[in-house]
């Protein structure tokens, strides 16, 4: 449990950002097919790659993200969730760069639903900072063994 303020905000922050990977894992599991869809629309991955990350990337969010929030392993989970959303940010900068008008697969498979990607940007720019914030926080004081 934490014991300082810092301490404090470290939890938050890991509480935080592993709720959102939880969260954003969730519809994907559900709906399989159309995160398949909306991977293809990114227009970055060979076909025979999308079928098989829209099924085991919900999975890989949903245990990170719940390894992260419970302090289970949460260096490695944090570390995980740093490496995806550094992929994600650049998935996202391409598509902007593009100009594609794309579901971002973010949080809904819902194909009317538009992402804004210069915001889901700056989201996972500020998750990242906190994932590395939980990472020097966590190797430079040792909050707790994991």
């Amino acid at each position: 449990m934490p014991r300082t303020g810092g301490d404090w905000f470290i939890f938050i922050v890991r509480l935080a950002v592993g709720g959102f990977f939880v969260w954003a894992s969730v519809d994907k599991i559900m709906h399989p097919e159309a995160f398949a869809k909306i991977i293809h629309n990114y227009r970055i991955l060979p076909p025979e790659y999308i079928n098989l990350l829209a099924i085991v990337l919900p999975w890989i969010e949903i245990v990170a993200g719940v390894c992260l929030m419970v302090g289970y392993k949460y260096r490695g989970a944090n570390l995980l969730i740093l490496g995806m959303l550094v992929v994600f940010i650049v998935a996202l900068a391409a598509s902007y760069a593009r100009g594609l008008n794309i579901n971002c697969g973010c949080f809904s498979t819902a194909t009317s639903v538009k992402s804004n990607l210069l915001w889901r940007i700056v989201e996972d720019i500020l998750m990242a900072a906190g994932c590395v914030l939980v990472f020097l926080k966590s190797k430079l004081f040792k909050l707790s063994p994991a």
